[in-house]
């Protein structure tokens, strides 16, 4: 079974630390062993985080993977995320490919191999849109290949079926899927366990999270403590387990007041399911 061979990680944003003492201290908390580090601090804010890894190895707490947030993303909306997510948006491509230049140095100081990242909604129709798209997706997979990593697309903005031909008529084998069940569910995009079945050869990384679809079409769905959401956990982890490549599972928990109580939760969970 590829998921049981390494420890599960927690995602550190969801643990909203303000330094990496902080962060190592909530990581304790919740029972993990290992984390998907957030970059963009390291790079943005290195006064305070420059020393991160350093101080989680010293914690005995393994660096996965990391993720790097391209500049300018708005969730307030899916309209606004549809206008500002990942590198579609020509205002904020420059400051994203500079800031991706320094995520992937860093990824290649610490050894750091698969870095996630929303790449943003890709257009269907072929067209300069689509190819400026896919070149700037060429071009950061390119950096972060030359620093030693991978890079990975979450899922969610499109269906597991157009991710796949993107991926495809991108012609990069090394570009993977960092698979979120719940952002299937959010943006309405499909059954999440059909869905790993579609993106099994490509799928680098599981995002454990949960949500409920939204009742209103065009607006969010709600994220919801693991287990209480419409993610079917037994089918889904089944599926995973059928994935070609050995990958890792990472919990993360954006929303709610008790987030290490939320991801001890999908840690227990995810132990009986074991």
């Amino acid at each position: 079974m590829p998921i049981a061979r390494a420890p599960v990680a927690v995602c550190s944003w969801s643990l909203r630390a303000e330094h990496p003492a902080q962060l190592v201290e909530r990581v304790q908390a919740t029972g993990a062993k290992a984390v998907q580090l957030a970059l963009t601090p390291i790079v943005e804010k290195p006064e305070v985080w420059s020393d991160c890894v350093g101080v989680l190895t010293a914690a005995g707490i393994e660096v996965a993977s990391g993720m790097l947030e391209t500049v300018g993303e708005d969730y307030s909306t899916l309209d606004a995320i549809r206008a500002t997510g990942g590198v579609v948006p020509d205002a904020t491509w420059d400051a994203t490919r500079t800031r991706a230049e320094r995520t992937a140095r860093v990824a290649g100081q610490h050894g750091i191999r698969l870095v996630t990242f929303h790449a943003g909604f890709i257009p269907h129709e072929a067209g300069s849109a689509r190819d400026r798209l896919f070149a700037r997706l060429r071009e950061i997979a390119a950096m972060f290949r030359a620093e030693g990593a991978r890079i990975a697309f979450e899922t969610g903005q499109e269906s597991a079926e157009a991710l796949r031909e993107a991926l495809e008529a991108l012609q990069d084998e090394s570009i993977g899927v960092n698979f979120d069940p719940a952002n299937m569910i959010l943006y309405g995009m499909g059954d999440p366990v059909a869905a790993v079945r579609v993106l099994a050869p490509r799928i680098a990384q599981i995002h454990v999270k949960d949500a409920l679809p939204t009742a209103v079409p065009g607006t969010w769905g709600s994220e919801v403590r693991v287990g209480t959401g419409a993610v079917d956990w037994r089918a889904f982890l089944d599926e995973v387990a059928k994935v070609p490549a050995t990958v890792r599972l990472a919990v993360e928990r954006e929303a709610g007041d008790d987030r290490v109580g939320d991801i001890r939760a999908a840690l227990a969970l995810l132990a009986a399911h074991a």
